[in-house]
């Protein structure tokens, strides 16, 4: 069983940054891919960016969110960050922490692929 708590969230002016924060523990969650996801109001749950806990791990990005977003993780804190710098009013959303295991390059960017999911923390951009 892993567990998963979001934090981090809140509101910002578009062009400014937000950093959130997902603080995972259970016996095997370094076992686990870690991805972070989003769901805007009416719209289907969309993949963000993702990783491992491997040291020197790739990380991937949804192309509307690389080069001002960037996933990393902290071993020592077992957390999972999302970095988010020059936010737009389309990254309003709630934003889920999510892990999982057998993940591979064509299914990392499916919600369905992924075990375990945070309580989600919510980002409102205001323009």
């Amino acid at each position: 069983q892993v567990q998963l708590v979001e934090s981090g969230g809140g509101l910002v002016q578009a062009g400014g940054s937000l950093r959130l924060s997902c603080a995972a523990s259970g016996r095997t969650f370094r076992a686990y891919a870690m991805g972070w996801f989003r769901q805007a109001p009416g719209k289907e749950r969309e993949f963000v960016a993702a990783t491992t806990w491997l040291s020197g791990s790739s990380t991937f990005y949804v192309d509307s969110v690389r080069g001002r977003f960037t996933i990393s993780t902290d071993n020592a804190k077992n957390t999972v960050y999302l970095q988010m710098n020059s936010l737009k009013s389309e990254d309003t959303a709630a934003y889920y922490c999510a892990a999982g295991s057998g993940i591979t390059l064509a299914t990392m960017r499916s919600p369905a692929e992924y075990h375990y999911w945070g309580q989600g923390t919510q980002v409102t951009v205001s323009s």
